[in-house]
Order: C-alpha cells, then sequence, then structure tokens
C-alpha cells in the first residue's frame, strides 16, 4: 500500500483550502447590553400578551331590591398554589359551561387600574388536567345588572355581597355613578380580592366587616 506523507498544517493556513489565510484580527471584550434595558424589555416581553384591567369594587350589605337582573351564572374558581393563576369555571343560565385559566398580575395605578390580566379559553378535557393542581376553590354566583356584577358567595363566605364594575378607560371609571345599594368602595383593599378571599376565614371576614361598620348575617 502506497503511503502518503501527510504535512503539519500551520496556524496560518486553512485545512480546507490548503492556502494562506489573512491574520485573523484579534477581537476585544463583547459590550453588553445596559442591564436596565435588559429588565426594561424582559417585563415587555413578560407581559407581552396581558391588558389593562380596570375595576372598581363595593361592599353591600344586602342583594338589591328590585334589581334589573339580565344574566345569572354560577362561578367556581380554583386558585392555584403557588402561583397567580386562576382556573374557572362558569355555568350560565342559558348555554353550555365555560372554562378560563386567568393570570392576574397586581399593579395598581389611577383610573381604577388593579393591574394586568391574561385569560385563555380551555376545553372541557384541558380544563379537567389543570384541576389536577393543587389549589383553594371559591364558589360564587353572579348576577348582571350593567354596569354592575353582582356577586354572592357561597360556603365560608355566604354572607358576603359584593358588586363590580370593569371599565375600558380612566375616564369612564371615573364616571361611574354609584347607586343607593351601595354601602363602602374597596377597590384599593386587597383583603377584598378573590386571591385574597379565597384563603379567608369566616372570623377574619367577620373582622374585615367590621372595619367598614358592617356585620356578617350568620343565619347558617
Amino acid at each position: 500500500m502506497e503511503r502518503r506523507a501527510f504535512l503539519p498544517v500551520s496556524p496560518q493556513r486553512s485545512v480546507l483550502t490548503n492556502r494562506c489565510t489573512s491574520k485573523i484580527p484579534e477581537v476585544g471584550p463583547r459590550r453588553l447590553p445596559n442591564p436596565s434595558f435588559l429588565r426594561k424589555n424582559g417585563e415587555m416581553q413578560q407581559h407581552k400578551y396581558a391588558r389593562v384591567e380596570r375595576e372598581r369594587r363595593f361592599l353591600l350589605g344586602q342583594f338589591p331590591s328590585g334589581a334589573n337582573i339580565v344574566r345569572a351564572r354560577r362561578i367556581s374558581d380554583r386558585y392555584i398554589d403557588g402561583t397567580t393563576l386562576r382556573l374557572r369555571e362558569q355555568i350560565d343560565d342559558s348555554g353550555p359551561p365555560t372554562y378560563k385559566l386567568t393570570q392576574k398580575i397586581p399593579e395598581r395605578s389611577s383610573g381604577a387600574q388593579q393591574g394586568l390580566i391574561t385569560s385563555m379559553i380551555l376545553s372541557r378535557d384541558e380544563f379537567l388536567v389543570l384541576t389536577r393542581l393543587p389549589a383553594r376553590e371559591l364558589s360564587k354566583m353572579r348576577f348582571s345588572m350593567p354596569p354592575f356584577g353582582i356577586d354572592v358567595f357561597e360556603g365560608a363566605l355566604e354572607g358576603l355581597f359584593l358588586a363590580e364594575a370593569e371599565f375600558d378607560s380612566a375616564a369612564t371609571a371615573d364616571a361611574l355613578e354609584l347607586p343607593s345599594f351601595i354601602l363602602r368602595e374597596i377597590s384599593a383593599d386587597d383583603r377584598f380580592t378573590g386571591g385574597r378571599l379565597v384563603r379567608t376565614s369566616r372570623q377574619e371576614l367577620r373582622d374585615w366587616l367590621s372595619d367598614y361598620e358592617l356585620t356578617l348575617n350568620d343565619q347558617r
């Protein structure tokens, strides 16, 4: 067998063409982007699909008499442990159940801004898969009487009545006229958000209502 001699390749010689190449220029340290830019860009990406949630919430002493109800639905919420995620099953007074996964990021500002919200509709099978995650449950009936939704809570929160109204702009939020059945505004009180109420005992609820000079009806 004929033996072929292999010449050593010079550091300045291309192993592909066997021709001498020009000396590669030295490259200095790479300048990284400004950390503040990275943080800002990261925040923008994190909330890319979110929208601003503008909402005002109110305490009621009882369900409004003579209310003009245009829609009623039963809501069962599961607040997934260790997350900002809420899994919802909604059974309307007409039509099939709907299932939704929602994330709420608190970021309060003027104009009734509560934070950022992202939601997606689920199939029943997707919903059932997510119900396997550990979570706390909250159930209520919601009655729509525009512009308000009246929440009547069940279980440990029975006797609590809240009204809420959502808005597309700060101007419409500020212009809301309050009807006589509204007792106290609690838009800035995080104790009366779903994520907090789902972890609330009846005694805690009683104490919170007393801060607004209200008592909890204990006919249970």
